[in-house]
């Protein structure tokens, strides 16, 4: 019987039920284990004065190393680039869509009028900036909380629009409030992925999570996750990457901007797929040249999870 921890939030017990699913069709029995984390219960303040995405992960770590579950299920983005001691990643699955989307209170309409300074609620650094930049009138308010809560707090605001990741709202059948798909927008590094975790020391579960692991999403969301690592980012930073294989060619779009979107740094890559392991370091390279470390050093450093 493999134990599954996840949190209790309706994406996160998506996300374990389809593991669940993966490994049923594999004839291995499991069961869920619900467990919070730090950032289901803190709602109120923005995340990387709290201990930045590991703060979902954290207390599903904690109780894989204690043994009170054999495997973690989580967001691939949420997880962060270096794993804690003892814990290692067995199965990337296929990937959902990639891209970030936009929820409206009413419609559309205000994004066609350039002097409009519209309201944007997004809690991400990575998100504010590139609107910003895209919508120079334009501010942004930050919004916690899970999918539900956030679309609520949306509807009962004076907000025009909220930002969302496509594959949260897709599993959820929310899909019906994507208002546009902003493809334009980078996307955090292995967004719309699903990662699962298990002790570094049981290669028999970890080999079983093989029979359900994508190895064209794990090749582009690990360049994704080592352009992040490289630049030392954390996962709040305004940093976006995205890798996709495109007839043999790994064509990889990342960014680094300041959170007022004054300084942007683009970088595009493309290598045979069969030799593109590097390229997200080789990115992150190209990055650092043109300035991205100044741009890192300046950002509030994130709370230490201990």
């Amino acid at each position: 019987m493999i134990r599954i921890g996840t949190r209790k939030s309706k994406l996160a017990l998506w996300q374990a039920h389809k593991v669940q699913e993966e490994l049923k069709a594999l004839r291995q029995a499991s069961e869920l284990v619900l467990i919070e984390s730090e950032g289901d219960k803190v709602l109120d303040t923005p995340l990387p004065l709290i201990g930045g995405k590991g703060i979902f992960t954290k207390a599903l770590d904690d109780a894989l190393v204690a043994g009170k579950i054999d495997i973690a299920v989580h967001s691939h983005k949420d997880i962060p680039t270096d794993l804690p001691e003892g814990i290692a990643l067995c199965s990337v699955m296929e990937r959902g869509n990639p891209f970030d989307v936009l929820v409206v209170r009413k419609n559309t309409d205000f994004l066609n009028d350039k002097d409009y300074a519209g309201l944007i609620a997004t809690s991400s650094n990575r998100r504010k900036s590139q609107w910003v930049d895209h919508y120079e009138k334009h501010s942004t308010c930050d919004i916690r909380g899970n999918v539900q809560t956030r679309i609520k707090k949306l509807r009962e605001s004076n907000w025009d629009g909220a930002i969302f990741a496509a594959a949260g709202l897709e599993r959820l059948e929310l899909d019906h409030e994507i208002a546009m798909v902003l493809d334009w927008m980078v996307p955090a590094p292995a967004q719309g992925a699903v990662a699962v975790v298990c002790r570094e020391d049981d290669k028999t579960t970890a080999n079983i999570c093989q029979g359900f692991h994508h190895k064209e999403t794990a090749l582009c969301t690990s360049i994704e996750r080592d352009f992040l690592n490289r630049l030392n980012g954390g996962c709040s930073a305004p940093i976006g990457a995205y890798a996709k294989v495109e007839e043999g060619m790994l064509k990889l779009h990342a960014l680094v901007m300041d959170p007022d979107g004054e300084i942007k740094i683009e970088v595009r890559l493309e290598k045979d797929a069969l030799l593109a392991h590097d390229l997200g370091v080789e990115a992150a390279e190209h990055a650092l040249k043109r300035g991205a470390k100044d741009i890192i050093d300046k950002l509030p450093k994130e709370k230490r999870l201990h």
